[in-house]
């Protein structure tokens, strides 16, 4: 009966993942297979290979993107897993505050800051500086990428770092480990897991994003995203090419996403075999 009831309980939510999940990645697989006729075909990945540069400047953005997260976010973590109870809730709801806004209107913002008679311009000029052009660029890509996505490298890394005893940390101390001894083979090595969480939550949408590369980046600074778009809303109307994008670049994030998955088993079989 236990078994019973727990089916019972589950079904709704297979019953979701197959409409919603299941489904829509069989029907990503069929156009890109198939050509107008519904005939099989494998026309539309060979003509992904067209687009490869437009790939390869998304993963380096992306990659760029998560790099200066992570950079940003684990020594802020770090801070914010060392305060009082009270303190933390306060900073995370900091962190948090940016994405109680709408997302577009996040990136509007950042329009209004970088463009050419914007907030930043505005203030150099007031040094004889500028004005120069920050929007309509992959640094301003990258900006809004890092300002979007930086909540969720934070908060996998925190999570992961306010759970570690700190009698461990003590415990190295006394074996006479230094600050960067007690960082690089305590701390970093036990974090690991949410920082492999942290770069898969970031990277995953920033490599797919369409809104802040349009946005900020103009129509010189074309990603993945924004090609799977226009295959599919633009004029050059092509559902089967654009399901072919999308399925090579799920087959990226796949690959990506096992990597990393597969780092942070092997570390926490590590932290078992030490405790």
């Amino acid at each position: 009966m236990k078994g019973i009831s727990s089916k019972a309980a589950a079904a709704p939510y297979l019953i979701w993942m197959a409409v919603f999940i299941v489904v829509p990645l069989i029907m990503v697989a069929y156009f890109a297979f198939t050509d107008e006729s519904g005939a099989f075909t494998l026309d539309n990945l060979a003509n992904v290979a067209q687009y490869s540069n437009i790939f390869i400047r998304s993963i380096w953005l992306a990659a760029i993107s998560t790099v200066i997260c992570l950079v940003i976010a684990y020594p802020l973590s770090y801070m914010l897993s060392g305060m009082k109870a009270h303190t933390q809730s306060t900073m995370l709801m900091i962190v948090m505050l940016p994405m109680w806004m709408n997302f577009l209107l996040r990136t509007y913002a950042w329009m209004a800051i970088l463009g050419n008679n914007g907030l930043l311009n505005t203030l150099l000029g007031f040094f004889g500086l500028g004005p120069y052009k920050l929007l309509n660029t992959q640094g301003a890509v990258v900006l809004g990428m890092v300002y979007n996505y930086i909540p969720f490298m934070i908060l996998p890394i925190y999570s992961v770092m306010v759970k570690i005893d700190k009698s461990v940390i003590e415990a190295a101390r006394d074996l006479g480990c230094n600050s960067v001894n007690v960082l690089f083979r305590v701390i970093l090595p036990l974090s690991f897991p949410g920082v492999a969480s942290g770069i898969t939550m970031v990277f995953v949408p920033a490599i797919s994003t369409f809104i802040i590369s349009r946005m900020l980046g103009g129509g010189g600074n074309l990603l993945v995203g924004d090609l799977i778009e226009m295959q599919f809303l633009g004029n050059s109307y092509n559902p089967n090419l654009g399901a072919a994008i999308s399925f090579v670049l799920m087959v990226i994030l796949l690959l990506i996403m096992t990597i990393m998955n597969q780092f942070g088993e092997d570390d926490t079989e590590n932290d078992r075999v030490l405790m």
